[in-house]
Parts: structure tokens; C-alpha cells; sequence
């Protein structure tokens, strides 16, 4: 869980608060609930994050060292509180330094202190002091607006702007809470710049008084609360509690790398690799189109012999795929000797078997004359040098319950000039072969470009329109680590769907003669049952789970529609028609020039869309094929107008009634981009066109 933040609790200062139920017990074995803080660490581990406490001694950079959370909850004189009874509730003046220093690198702070704060011996005043923050020595009373008529239990008013990021990103710290309770609160002082997110009501005592702020330090992040008990467990799962811990601590947690692991683990297969990728694009000018050699015979030949050789060179740094890359080197001598006509891969083909040997972080040399989906399409020579994605928990899940053998998720560790380009896939039957084998085993998806991809294009359609986004959602856009693994899981549910549920055609018609839109449909059903499927895999724990549904969201709603040519764009039509949808139910809008998302709604509203596409694909069984391309053109033309001169908007007596003569009637451009889509797309232009080719 390399992607989640690590939390560090301390319980070293003689804290109120535990995380371990068992040390709560022992402390108040009466009533263990007032004293643990057990539930709100479960909370976290359910995100993801990795949650342990400090239990003795100082509080020093090393303690602090891989950290990216701390909290300091309630630290408190054994006069007035249970407590750890570890530790004076004073921190020494070191410990201040490092704990500030930690801050201004990067780190996060969350600081819960409570009413009537100058009592309890400790010197968190001095603390929060670095941070310009201060909490004063008082408890809010709001008869009017309190919990079970408890004067002092003080429902807060919220209150919070979206924080500002860098680049122009907003985070709202509020996504999803409307409501929270301070049980005997004091209040705090909030320095210029500081985001208030809730204050005290206009009727209570004191009024309109900050009670959590947030504030950036350095290149890190402080959240201090004026009540400790809303996280305790017996408050946490009050009002919206549990989901104002996951913002904070999510919000405040360091900010990941933007890279992921090395890319060049190996410099002696780098160095090798480089004069394969050399000879490889000296022999590109000379291929047609099909892949024979249509330039100068001689050189073709001294190219090829290189690559033999390198691959000869190569091959021991990879012996577990020893018999392929023998039978690439007969390949090669065999089209030398051949006459260099068109190639014939076939037979190592037939012995590469990523599939077989899903082992995180493995790595595999491929070599094949190939086109590259998305990129190249002419059949050039091309060479992979790639790398395995398979962790344990992704192998556990395929193992129980989402079968997916032919899925073989894979980072570039370098490439050539073929994948310099929007693929992002590595397929079998891409290769050049004298007859195509009766099936293809595996598939390679590159899940390091589609993330960086996403990353780029999301994180600019959020700037630009203004669109707040909950702090899991900011951090999936800032981690590549993160986003790399949400595509594999996504990519592992949205391949395996397409072989199930009730369809009505070959799901993969994209190579028959339809109309486009059909394919739209089957990637939008797959796109939309994972969505589904992350929701339960989410309420089982998983937490890779939630990160799915943003990334499904985001990359059908932002990147989707403005890529590529708008000549039959089935992903972009899905984009189109999932955004339309969200806006027609009001769980999508866009307002004032800026995009809102009612989070708490979209999950019914994506379930409410694959209703509709379910049901058109189960009375599609029962229908003939004229009238399911109709009865699917209806459906998208509910939400998203076709062109003003398309023949099937007119309906089916305007249509021809010969098949072949339906689909040419199809509009290259049936459905346009919105208003909406054009501007963004012109907004965003260079910023996709920036992807092309992209490293992670």
C-alpha cells in the first residue's frame, strides 16, 4: 500500500486518547468508548492508510521520518483527564523544532485540543503558536443549536471556502459533510490565510467562532479542531464525523512524489536495450506499410543482424522468456532468408506468454513487427522493454472473484519510436503473422501512461472549471503510484466485463459493420459496471476501490470527449453521454463558469445510466438488429443531440432498409460535442496533445 499515507499517533505525552482499544480499557475500564480512538484509526486503515501509534519517548526527527500524518490528540495532566499516562503532556522544546520542521518539509499535523484548553497542563499553545493558530480557553454554549438539547454539545455551522492548491486546484475539505457535532468546545484563533471550515452558529456563546481550521506551513499542512471527542468512538460515527476524519487526515497527509518507482532498475540491460532501439529505428525507413522492406535490402539486412544480435546479447538477462527469444532471432534470420516480403512472427509469437507469469515486477523484452493500437499503424519493427504490475492484493482479488487470465497490467520501462504515441496496449494481435492463431491469450495494458494520462488531462479540466475536489480525489491526481494502481483494478473489472451479462451482439463489433455508437455503449456498460463493482469492492474494504470510481468519472467526463478525431470517437460519445446524464439529473453542474459535483449522488446516478444500457441490451436479445441500432440511437440521442442533419435522427422511415446502406447513412460526426465540450476542448487542446507518448 505503498500509495496511502502513514499515520503516526502519539502517545507519548500523557494523551487523552489511544488508538489501542486494549490500552483504553485499562485506562477507563468503565467506559473504554471516552478514550479510544480505536474506530477513527479503523477509519483510516479502511482508506488505506497505514495507522500505528508512537508510545514512548521524544518526539524527533526520526520518529517522525516516514511519517506522513501526525496527531496529537488531547495531552492532558492526569488531574483532569484519563490519560496514556506516558510522558509529561509537555513537549519540550526539541521536540517543537522537529515537530515545525517536519511540517515545513512536507508533513501533516492534526491537532485536536479541547474547551477550556489552559487547564490541562499542557503547552499546546506554544506548539500551535509556530502555525500561528490559537486556541482559547473557553466552552461554547448554543442552546439552540445542540445535540440532545445538551447546551454544550454544539452543532457546528460550516463554513469552509475550498482550499486553494497550486496550479489553480481547489479542494474542498467539506465533500460530503454537512453536519458535525464539538461536544464541550473551545475556539480557536485562525491566522490570515487560514481556511475555516466550521464555526460556532450565530446564536451561540461565543458566535461565529472558528472551531477546525486548516492551514499550510511550508510545503505542509496543519488541521487544528477545538474538541477532541467528535472522533472518539463513541462520536465518530455521529452527523457526518467518520467522513470529516478521512478529508482531514487525507488533506493534511504529505503530498506523494509525482514519479513512480525507478523506470531503470538495470543500467547494463539500459546500455544494451539502446543500441536494439538504434538499429530498430535505423531499419524503420525501410518497411512498408505491411512490413516488408521496400528501402535498401543491404542495410535492412545489416539492421536486422544487429537486432539479432542484441537480442542474443539481451536474452540471459531474461531467462524466463528464453524459448521466445530464440524463436525472435529464427524469426528475424528466417524473413532475411525469405526474401524480407512481409514478416511472419507467428511462431514466437506462440511462445510469449506474459499471461503465464504474472509476477510483480517481472520483466519482459519484446520484440515483433507490429502496428500499435492508437499510435502506429503501419507493422514496424518495434521493441518493449516492460515491466509486470501484479501486487498481492490485486492477485487476491482476481484470484477470488474477478477472473481476468488474460489481463497482464505492465509499466514501459523503455520503448520505441511506435509507442512514442497515444497506445497504451500490447496485444497479440498486433503482431504481423502468416495466419491468426484461433486465440489471443493475454493483453498488455500499460497502466503507467493511461495514469500519467489521466493525471495531466484531469488535473487541468479540474482547474479550469473550477471544479472543487473532495482531498482523495486531489491525491489520486498528485500520486502516480496511486493512480497506477487504481487503472489496474479498474482495467482488470471494465476487460472481463465484456464476455458478461445479458449482450445481444459480439460485444467486440467494433470490427463488424455497425454504427459506432454501439461500441460507445458496450465501453460505457463496461466502464459503468465497474464503477458498480467498485462501489461494493469499496464497502468490502478495498481501498484501491473509491479511486476507481473518481478515475472512471473523471476520464469519461474531462479526457474522453476532447481526444482525438471526432470521426466515429465511441470513447468520446461515452464521455459525452454519461456527462449529459449526470446533467440532466442535476448531479452535474455547471454554473457561474464553474463545474459542481454533487458527490453524494453520483454513484445512484451512474447505477440509474447502466439501468438504462442494461435494459436496452437485455430487450435487444428479443429484437432484430435494425431495430437494436435504432432503439440504441434513441437511447443516446435522449441525452445527447444528434447532428440537426443526421438521417437516423429522423427515425426509421428516412432510413434505407439494406444494412450496409443504414450504416453509411451514419454521420462520421453523428453526435457533436456540446457547447460546453468545444470550449473545453479548445481550452485543453495543448494539454492533450502534451500527452502523446507520456512517461510516468
Amino acid at each position: 500500500m505503498k500509495a496511502f499515507p502513514a499515520v503516526l499517533f502519539d502517545e507519548a505525552h500523557s494523551e487523552a486518547w489511544t488508538i489501542r482499544r486494549e490500552v483504553a480499557e485499562a485506562m477507563n475500564p468503565a467506559h473504554p468508548d471516552d478514550n479510544s480512538y480505536a474506530e477513527a484509526a479503523g477509519a483510516l486503515r479502511r482508506l488505506g492508510h497505514t495507522v500505528r501509534a508512537h508510545t514512548e519517548g521524544p518526539v524527533t526527527p526520526a520518529v517522525l521520518d516516514g511519517c506522513d500524518v501526525f496527531v496529537i490528540a488531547h495531552p492532558s495532566a492526569e488531574r483532569w483527564e484519563r490519560t496514556t499516562g506516558v510522558g509529561a503532556p509537555v513537549f519540550a522544546a526539541e521536540e517543537i523544532d522537529a515537530i515545525e520542521a517536519y511540517v515545513a518539509g512536507g508533513g501533516g499535523l492534526i491537532v485536536l485540543a479541547e474547551h477550556e484548553q489552559d487547564k490541562y497542563g499542557s503547552n499546546l499553545g506554544e506548539l500551535l503558536a509556530r502555525f500561528g493558530v490559537t486556541v482559547e480557553h473557553a466552552t461554547v454554549q448554543d442552546p439552540g443549536n445542540c445535540h440532545n438539547k445538551v447546551a454544550t454539545w454544539v452543532l457546528g455551522a460550516p463554513s469552509g471556502p475550498a482550499v486553494a492548491e497550486p496550479g489553480g486546484l481547489a479542494q474542498d475539505l467539506l465533500a460530503e459533510v454537512r453536519r458535525a457535532c464539538f461536544y464541550r468546545a473551545g475556539t480557536l484563533g485562525a491566522p490570515d490565510g487560514a481556511s475555516v471550515l466550521f464555526t460556532t452558529s450565530a446564536s451561540a456563546d461565543p458566535a461565529n467562532a472558528p472551531l477546525v481550521a486548516a492551514v499550510r506551513h511550508g510545503k505542509g499542512r496543519v488541521v487544528v479542531l477545538a474538541d477532541s471527542d467528535l472522533f472518539g468512538d463513541d462520536s465518530i460515527r455521529d452527523y457526518d464525523h467518520e467522513k470529516l476524519w478521512g478529508n482531514l487526515v487525507t488533506w493534511a497527509a504529505r503530498v506523494p512524489e509525482t514519479s513512480g518507482a525507478a523506470r531503470v532498475s538495470r543500467p547494463e540491460v539500459a546500455e544494451e536495450f539502446a543500441r536494439l532501439k538504434a538499429a530498430v529505428e535505423r531499419l524503420r525507413p525501410l518497411q512498408a506499410k505491411d512490413g516488408s522492406i521496400a528501402g535498401d535490402h543491404d542495410e535492412a539486412v545489416a539492421c536486422i543482424s544487429e537486432i539479432v544480435d542484441s537480442v542474443g546479447r539481451l536474452a540471459p538477462h531474461f531467462p524466463h522468456d528464453a524459448d521466445y527469444l530464440g524463436a525472435v532471432m529464427k524469426d528475424f534470420r528466417a524473413w532475411v532468408a525469405a526474401g524480407l516480403g512481409k514478416p511472419d512472427f507467428l511462431d514466437s509469437l506462440n511462445l510469449f506468454h506474459p499471461d503465464a507469469q504474472r509476477i510483480d515486477g517481472l520483466e519482459h523484452l519484446v520484440v515483433f513487427p507490429m502496428y500499435t493500437q492508437n499510435g502506429n499503424p503501419n507493422r514496424n519493427v518495434e521493441a518493449v522493454w516492460i515491466r509486470v504490475v501484479w501486487p498481492e492484493w490485486l492477485a487476491e482479488l482476481e484470484r477470488g472473484g474477478y477472473d481476468n487470465p488474460m489481463f497482464v497490467p505492465i509499466t514501459f520501462v523503455d520503448f520505441t519510436a511506435g509507442y512514442d504515441t497515444n497506445s497504451a496496449v500490447l496485444f497479440p494481435e498486433t503482431v504481423v503473422v502468416r495466419e491468426t492463431p484461433p486465440r489471443f491469450t493475454w493483453g498488455g495494458i500499460f497502466c503507467d501512461r493511461e495514469a500519467a494520462r489521466f493525471r495531466r488531462v484531469s488535473e487541468a479540466a479540474a482547474a479550469t472549471l473550477k471544479l472543487e475536489l473532495p482531498p482523495d480525489a486531489a491525491r489520486l491526481l498528485a500520486s502516480q503510484d496511486l493512480a497506477q494502481d487504481t487503472f489496474v483494478l479498474w482495467d482488470l473489472i471494465h476487460d472481463r466485463t465484456h464476455s458478461h451479462g445479458d449482450l445481444p451482439f459480439d460485444p467486440f463489433m467494433i470490427k463488424q459493420r455497425m454504427p459506432y455508437w454501439l461500441y460507445s455503449l458496450e465501453e460505457l456498460r463496461c466502464d459503468l459496471t465497474a464503477y458498480g463493482e467498485a462501489v461494493k469492492l469499496e464497502a468490502a474494504g478495498v481501498p484501491h476501490a473509491r479511486y476507481v470510481r473518481y478515475a472512471i468519472l473523471f476520464d469519461r467526463l474531462f479526457r474522453f470527449p476532447i481526444t482525438g478525431e471526432r470521426v466515429r470517437n465511441y470513447d468520446g460519445l461515452g464521455g459525452q453521454l454519461l456527462f449529459a446524464y449526470l446533467h440532466r439529473q442535476g448531479i452535474v453542474r455547471w454554473t457561474d463558469n464553474r463545474l459542481g459535483i454533487d458527490w453524494s449522488r453520483v454513484a445512484d446516478g451512474v447505477a440509474d445510466l447502466r439501468g438504462e444500457v442494461e435494459k436496452l441490451y437485455r430487450d435487444g436479445i428479443d429484437r432484430s438488429k435494425r431495430a437494436h441500432w435504432l432503439a440504441a440511437h434513441e437511447l443516446v440521442a435522449t441525452y445527447v443531440e444528434p447532428d440537426p442533419a443526421s438521417v437516423w435522427k429522423q427515425g426509421v422511415h428516412a432510413l434505407p432498409t439494406e444494412q450496409k446502406a443504414m450504416v453509411d447513412a451514419v454521420l462520421p460526426d453523428e453526435f457533436p460535442l456540446s457547447m460546453f465540450y468545444e470550449a473545453l476542448r479548445r481550452k485543453l487542446a495543448d494539454v492533450v496533445e502534451s500527452t502523446r507518448g507520456i512517461r510516468a
